[in-house]
C-alpha cells in the first residue's frame, strides 16, 4: 500500500542538513537564518513563550523547547551531556519538528544538531550586531569545542571580526579550531591561557562545556567597553563568569523567566534588571550606549530561535534534494477507518 502525499513529511538527515549547509555556505547560510530571528523577534508578543522543558539526571539534561505564532508550531529536543566527549559522543544532540496549527500536521522534520550549532552562532552575531563596540575587530574565543568555529564565522560575517584568540584547557581543541578556520579569511591566533586570549578582543565569547558554576572570567579580565557573549551557561547550576562583572554590566537576554533558571543571572537576586533583545531589535529599549559600557549577552537559546531555523530550513529545501519524504501520517481513505487502513495493508 503506497503512501498518500498527505502522509509524506519532508525529513532532512544530518547528511542532507550537510549538503544544504555546502549547498549555500556556511557564513551565508549563518547570516540568513539570524536574518530569519530577527524578524521573528520583532514580532516576539505573537508568540507563545515558556521556558524550555527539562528532565535533569546525574549523566546530563534532555529539554524540549516548544513555541507557536499561531500558524505554525514548531518544537525542539536537545540534550546537554558534557560527559560524552569522554565516550566518543556529542555533548548536544538534536532534532526538531515543524507544524501546521490548522490541521496539527507535521510540515518538517529534521535534524538539529548542525542546526543548533548555526543558529546558536546566528543568534548570538545579531546580538552583536546590536551589542558589540563599532568597529570592532577582535574576538577572544573561549572554550574551542563543538560550537567555537561557529560562533567566529559568524561574528566575522556579521559583525567584521577579522582576527580570533583562541584559548580552552584542552590545547587539543584550541589546536581542532585553530585547523578548521585555515582558510576562512580569519586571522586565528591560539593562546596559553584565558587572560591572554582577551588581550585587546573587542568582544568575549565564553562557551565552556562543564557542568557546574565555573570562574571562565574573573572581574579583573573585563575592561571597559567590551561586549561578551555568554553561551556556555545554560542550565541550573553553570555558569562561566564571575558575579561581579555582571553586576558591572549592562545584562541582555532572550526571555528572562528561562534566563533567570538557567543563565549567567542566576547568580543575582531574582528582580536584578535586564533587557529583552526583542525590546532593542525594535527599538523599545537602549542597546549599547558609549564606548565604556560593558554588554552582557546572557544567551541560553530559546525556543523562538528554533521556530525561526526550523522555517528557514523548510523555505530552503523546496525544490531541492536535500530531504526525503518521511512516511509519516497514517491516511486512511475515511478518516474515520483507521482500522481498515490497517487490514488493507495486509
Amino acid at each position: 500500500m503506497q503512501p498518500s502525499d498527505k502522509a509524506l513529511v519532508p525529513f532532512v538527515s544530518v547528511d542532507n542538513m550537510m549538503r544544504l549547509i555546502h549547498h549555500i555556505g556556511v557564513e551565508r547560510m549563518i547570516t540568513e537564518i539570524a536574518a530569519q530571528i530577527e524578524d521573528d523577534f520583532k514580532r516576539w508578543e505573537s508568540f507563545d513563550k515558556t521556558p524550555r522543558i527539562p528532565a535533569h539526571s546525574p549523566h546530563g539534561v534532555i529539554e524540549l523547547m516548544p513555541t507557536s505564532d499561531g500558524e505554525a508550531y514548531g518544537f525542539k529536543y536537545v540534550n546537554g551531556h558534557p560527559k560524552n566527549t569522554s565516550e566518543g559522543l556529542q555533548t548536544v544532540t538534536a532534532f526538531g519538528l515543524l507544524a501546521d496549527v490548522y490541521t496539527g500536521y507535521p510540515t518538517l522534520l529534521t535534524e538539529m544538531t548542525m542546526l543548533t550549532a548555526l543558529r546558536t552562532a546566528a543568534t548570538s552575531a545579531l546580538v552583536g550586531k546590536y551589542l558589540a563596540p563599532k568597529n570592532a575587530s577582535t574576538m577572544a574565543m573561549i572554550g574551542n569545542g563543538a560550537q567555537s568555529e561557529f560562533q567566529c564565522l559568524a561574528f566575522k560575517a556579521m559583525c567584521g571580526i577579522d582576527t580570533v584568540r583562541l584559548y580552552d584547557i584542552e590545547s587539543a581543541a584550541t589546536a581542532k579550531c585553530a585547523a578548521n578556520l585555515q582558510g576562512t579569511g580569519l586571522n586565528v591566533l591560539s593562546c596559553r591561557s584565558a587572560e591572554e586570549a582577551i588581550e585587546g578582543a573587542q568582544i568575549i565569547t565564553t562557551c565552556t562545556a562543564d557542568k557546574k558554576y565555573a570562574t571562565i572570567l574573573t572581574d579583573n579580565m573585563v575592561g571597559p567597553g567590551v561586549h561578551i557573549n555568554a553561551i556556555g551557561g545554560d542550565c541550573p547550576g553553570k555558569t562561566e563568569l564571575h558575579r561581579d562583572i555582571l553586576l558591572r554590566s549592562d545584562i541582555f537576554v532572550e526571555y528572562p523567566e528561562q534566563t533567570r533558571i538557567e543563565g549567567e543571572i542566576q547568580a543575582l537576586d531574582p528582580d536584578h534588571p535586564v533587557t529583552e533583545m526583542w525590546q532593542v531589535i525594535t527599538g523599545q529599549a537602549e542597546g549599547r550606549r558609549d564606548d565604556r559600557q560593558i554588554t552582557l549577552f546572557d544567551s541560553v537559546g530559546f525556543a523562538i530561535e528554533d521556530f525561526s531555523a526550523l522555517r528557514y530550513v523548510k523555505r530552503a529545501i523546496e525544490g531541492t534534494e536535500f530531504f526525503e519524504p518521511l512516511d509519516m501520517l497514517a491516511d486512511p481513505d475515511d478518516p474515520r477507518d483507521l482500522f481498515g487502513m490497517l487490514m488493507r495493508a495486509k
